[in-house]
């Protein structure tokens, strides 16, 4: 059986933040692999700054090329929109019957608001999730403290965002050291995020 970690985000773009952490969990956790899942642009709301999910995929899939034990993965490109979570784990779970057992990787920021998900005690019933821990002060819902299938992962604090990223280039500043060469060399022959 492999143990997937599900790690969901925009990814607009993927950081070396984004990179530690789901390395992190791949390494220092039972996991086996770690998936980063694109979340797709919605079509209910556009946002300027979200590039085209190709573009997303194309620097996730350029990021974890060095690592075999990260996966980019676009599954939740053709879902219905909007997308939710536990309608991409009902997918995953039928486009994968056997040999495969998911959970999901979250900031402890996300767990905060974790009782706001759709069907999230179906998810917490049916799932493991993974924390890492985030600078925040949101108290965690006393429901998911001391919870047998949620785990804390002693990650490190990376405080860096892919907003902070797409603002401070906007204004003509240095963030390649934020990024993977492979992602700078993209975004900057893309003229992404100017």
């Amino acid at each position: 059986m492999k143990k997937v970690g599900l790690y969901f985000g925009t990814f607009n773009p993927i950081h070396v933040g984004h990179l530690i952490i789901a390395n992190h969990m791949a390494e220092f956790s039972d996991l086996d692999e770690v998936w980063l899942i694109i979340t797709p642009q919605s079509p209910f709301k556009k946002k300027k700054s979200l590039l085209d999910n190709h573009h997303r995929y194309q620097m996730v899939f350029e990021a974890t090329a060095d690592y075999p034990k990260l996966k980019p993965s676009k599954i939740e490109f053709d879902l219905p929109q909007p997308n939710y979570t536990v309608n991409t784990l009902v997918y995953l779970e039928d486009e994968y019957k056997t040999g495969y057992q998911f959970s999901l990787i979250m900031g402890e920021d996300n767990l905060k608001s974790f009782h706001k998900w759709k069907n999230y005690e179906v998810i917490l019933e049916n799932y493991h999730l993974y924390v890492y821990p985030r600078i925040s002060d949101k108290e965690i819902d006393h429901q998911f403290k001391d919870h047998p299938k949620i785990h804390k992962v002693a990650a490190p604090i990376i405080e860096i965002s892919s907003t902070f990223i797409r603002k401070q280039h906007a204004l003509g500043m240095n963030i390649k050291p934020m990024l993977p060469d492979s992602v700078w060399k993209y975004m900057d022959e893309m003229n992404f995020y100017r």
